[in-house]
């Protein structure tokens, strides 16, 4: 009997209907092979393309919540659809206009969707007390309002961008002569003399690791404050499950991935330059990689500047300007690349046209469709 009880009490049941107005912090995913919907447990359950919750909506009550939505995120009202995201943005929402007309109160089921990633349960909230009385006037149309895209840390993003300013000015004054060589208009596009001064040079060097170090800040940065769903890859989420609200955790934790693409994509260069037998060009490449990205980099605190004046009156002006200027430096350092790549050797020659489509244009191609696309 003691045993029967025990087990009772553990059985793993779904939440009851919402007994008030406004949205709560607990989820129901549905459990396909009892056809039921269960309670959501982050740290039990794997993530979730759908989620519901029971609301309470009251008549002539606002029931307006705000939330942030990549682009094509779907809510649903009782199974029907009320709500699809155009573009990625932060939007505010007021459920209790999207009933049918004659609809009485009582609990309804809420439901977000999206077809690839699982939505950020974390951002949905309650935008107003859902006891706050309004006027009896009839509901007007629907209307979804997008907010300035971003956090609400922007202190945090403004002492990153000092810290950056001043690794940058100490990098210069430690080591001029390296410095002028990598940040020069001339150096970086200049006649092939220029270039083998540089390509010549030793790649592992202080100076480059610290330069690595403070583009990898940089681009955490940009990352964490306007491109905020680059941890909605699922095996980027389960293996290192990173806040939303510690900021400074996410720029950190993205800088350090960063740092290891950087240092870690002369690794994967040296492996199919032997696959592909072309060692001889791997050091060269890897050399003209780290010049150009790093050159490419120093544009990355401009973004951040224009993102920390007008975001909040033009966030999606700052979206594009953000997208334009990764995909300059991403694209940018696939063709200097090339560049530099053909000057040693024809790219007409399939066997190496094959390599650098293997080490540069198809990670150049994943890289966009996680930063830039995506939104």
């Amino acid at each position: 009997m003691l045993g029967w009880s025990a087990s009772l009490a553990a059985e793993y049941r779904p939440l009851p209907p919402a007994a008030k107005g406004g949205l709560s912090t607990d989820w129901l995913i549905h459990d396909a092979a009892h056809n039921r919907l269960v309670l959501y447990l982050p740290d039990y359950h794997s993530p979730a393309l759908a989620y519901y919750q029971w609301v309470s909506i009251r008549p002539n009550r606002p029931f307006t919540i705000s939330f942030a939505a990549p682009k094509g995120l779907s809510v649903f009202l009782d199974n029907r659809l009320v709500f699809s995201a155009a573009s990625s943005a932060s939007y505010t929402l007021d459920v209790a206009k999207l009933l049918p007309a004659g609809t009485g109160s009582g609990p309804h089921l809420l439901c977000v969707w999206h077809p690839e990633t699982p939505p950020n349960l974390t951002t949905f909230t309650n935008a107003l007390p859902a006891v706050r009385a309004t006027d009896k006037s009839p509901a007007g149309p629907v209307t979804v309002q997008p907010l300035p895209r971003g956090h609400q840390g922007q202190n945090v993003f403004l002492c990153f961008l000092l810290l950056i300013g001043l690794l940058y000015g100490s990098i210069r004054s430690a080591y001029q002569p390296g410095f002028a060589r990598i940040y020069h208009f001339e150096g970086l596009w200049g006649k092939p003399a220029n270039d083998q001064d540089f390509l010549t040079k030793p790649t592992v060097t202080w100076l480059n690791l610290l330069l690595v170090m403070v583009f990898s800040l940089s681009f955490a940065l940009l990352l964490v404050a306007i491109h905020t769903n680059i941890q909605s890859i699922i095996i980027l989420r389960r293996l290192f499950d990173v806040p939303e609200s510690a900021i400074v955790v996410r720029v950190l934790f993205y800088a350090t991935l960063i740092a290891a693409f950087v240092l870690g994509k002369y690794l994967f260069l040296e492996v199919m330059g032997y696959i592909f037998d072309v060692t001889e060009l791997v050091m060269v490449q890897y050399r003209e990689f780290m010049r150009t990205i790093l050159f490419m980099g120093l544009f990355l605190p401009g973004v951040m500047l224009l993102y920390l004046g007008l975001n909040q009156t033009l966030p999606e002006t700052v979206l594009w300007v953000s997208n334009g200027v990764v995909s300059l430096m991403l694209i940018g350092t696939v063709i200097r690349i090339g560049r530099t790549l053909h000057r040693r050797a024809s790219l007409l020659n399939l066997h190496l046209f094959s390599y650098l489509c293997a080490t540069e244009v198809i990670p150049l191609i994943i890289l966009l469709k996680l930063i830039v696309f995506t939104y």
